[in-house]
């Protein structure tokens, strides 16, 4: 099936605040038959996801602005702009911006469907916002009853699972 390309401006974009951070979609995989989607993500200092394993798909990072920690299993990076990271299924990961500065980057994800994950637990924005909520308990303790639906292990930071109870 022919699908029709997608195009999007500095402004467009489903755009969401998730657990403090903010993404909006580039493309999503209604757009690409399942096979990736890809997102912008900003960053604020303090911001980015706890650490965790994808079982389903791999994920890419390219960092356009800012700086951005990554935790990849025992390995720290600290990445700038123009450097890109892969991290392939089942790799312990997560990122975390320890600078002043808010940071911008390109993730995608293939196969997609963990985008959904995302609009499940996030909340709108006005396209093209860069401004995330301030996360609640609730936003995170959502975020980990419904992580492993999507193949999604959330881990605390001694590297252990957590718990939804």
């Amino acid at each position: 099936m022919l699908r029709e390309p997608t195009r999007k401006h500095v402004w467009e974009g489903r755009t969401i605040s998730v657990v403090g951070d903010v993404y909006r979609f580039l493309v999503t995989a209604q757009e690409t038959g399942g096979t990736y989607a890809q997102f912008e993500a900003t960053v604020p200092p303090g911001g980015g996801p706890p650490l965790h394993i994808h079982s389903r798909e791999e994920e890419g990072f390219f960092v356009i602005e800012g700086e951005v920690t990554f935790q990849i299993n025992d390995e720290t990076i600290v990445a700038g702009p123009g450097m890109f990271a892969n991290v392939p299924r089942g790799v312990r990961h997560c990122f975390r911006n320890e600078s002043d500065e808010p940071a911008r980057m390109l993730i995608t994800l293939a196969p997609a469907g963990l985008e959904e994950m995302f609009f499940a637990v996030g909340h709108p924005l006005e396209e093209g916002s860069t401004i995330p909520l301030p996360p609640t308990l609730e936003d995170i303790q959502k975020l980990i009853e419904i992580a492993p639906s999507y193949g999604i292990e959330i881990l605390h930071p001694d590297g252990h699972a957590s718990s939804s109870t």
